[in-house]
């Protein structure tokens, strides 16, 4: 049985990588897909742990040749992700998270119906933007681009299959993991991986 792919978007300064690490911290059988992006690691990100870090050069001659799931332009970088190895995954059975923007996400979704997206919302314009001006490593005028591309990214959020609102980060790792949950108990998945019990209890000896 296909494993199950899930893909997370928000605004910048919605704390949803905060929330991605919180959920695979809880949640192991979650495997993160690494993107490939053009930006410089940030002070922390470690090359191939956090992204794929790589010369413009070198994505636009991925992107060429097909590599990429799906790529977008983000505040003047790239960022992609690598189809060979998310259709490999999930052909395992694995499960697999997205962190990506709104343009991804809908490049996803026409390769994979079945993905299961979620978008994530601050709880208020004031908090987002004390969120931002609070990582202290962007510039103002790369705060106030980020605040403007606010309501271009939520404009898109009825696209999504679930929103979590993302004001305590407990609840809303409370909310994000039972959205993770209930997708591995489809009626479909439980079929697949219970067959056995379920043609045991049909046909009892």
């Amino acid at each position: 049985m296909p494993g199950n792919l899930f893909v997370i978007s928000a605004p910048s300064g919605a704390g949803k990588t905060s929330l991605v690490r919180a959920l695979l911290n809880i949640n192991p059988q979650i495997n993160l897909s690494i993107s490939y992006t053009t930006r410089n690691p940030r002070p922390g990100e470690v090359d191939g742990k956090d992204y794929h870090f790589v010369e413009r050069e070198a994505f636009l001659a991925m992107a060429k040749r097909g590599e990429f799931l799906e790529s977008a332009e983000v505040y003047g970088n790239f960022y992609g992700t690598s189809q060979k190895w998310i259709s490999a995954e999930i052909a395992k059975g694995r499960d697999i998270l997205l962190e990506i923007d709104w343009q991804g996400a809908a490049q996803v979704r026409k390769l994979f119906p079945r993905c299961i997206s979620i978008f994530i919302l601050p709880p208020s314009i004031e908090a987002l933007e004390q969120r931002l001006k609070g990582r202290g490593q962007d510039e103002h005028d790369v705060i106030a681009r980020r605040m403007a591309a606010v309501r271009e990214d939520v404009s898109h959020v009825a696209e999504f299959d679930y929103v979590i609102i993302n004001d305590n980060l407990n609840e809303a790792l409370r909310e994000l993991n039972a959205v993770v949950l209930s997708a591995r108990l489809r009626c479909t998945n439980q079929l697949a991986h219970h067959q056995m019990l379920i043609n045991q209890l049909q046909n009892p000896e």
